[in-house]
């Protein structure tokens, strides 16, 4: 009995030697291949429309610069809110119509509120 279901794991033991054996085999073929073109150093600088490259490659971005990334993406998000509401309003009308427009009038006070307060501390200003 013991040995019928150590018969059952052999295909998963076939299938991790197999990949196994071709990871390994692909690494070994590409450091063999890789050996035989020698590339000049004018070769491996990157392409920029035919210019030469000056400077490094990365410059370094300011910490202003990924501040209004997030503010963009957390005033994207909450704008993607508006949509579920956008939908059923129509159908909300007719139960509740000053709660739903209440509800997403103060949402959107609060979303003015974080704006303005973003606004003053000058965070859109990645500039400087």
């Amino acid at each position: 009995m013991e040995s019928a279901q150590l018969e059952e794991y052999l295909p998963v033991v076939v299938l991790a030697v197999t990949a196994t054996l071709f990871a390994v085999g692909n690494l070994i073929l590409s450091v063999l291949v890789g050996k035989r073109g020698r590339r000049s150093p004018s070769k491996d600088i990157p392409y920029e429309c035919g210019m030469l490259p000056v400077g490094q490659g990365t410059p370094r971005l300011s910490v202003k610069f990924y501040l209004v990334a997030m503010l963009f993406i957390l005033f994207d998000i909450e704008v993607i809110f508006l949509f579920p509401w956008a939908v059923v309003y129509k159908e909300m009308l007719q139960d509740s119509a000053n709660v739903i427009f209440g509800s997403m009038i103060s949402f959107l006070g609060i979303l003015l509120v974080g704006y303005i307060y973003a606004v003053k501390k000058r965070a859109f200003d990645w500039t400087s």
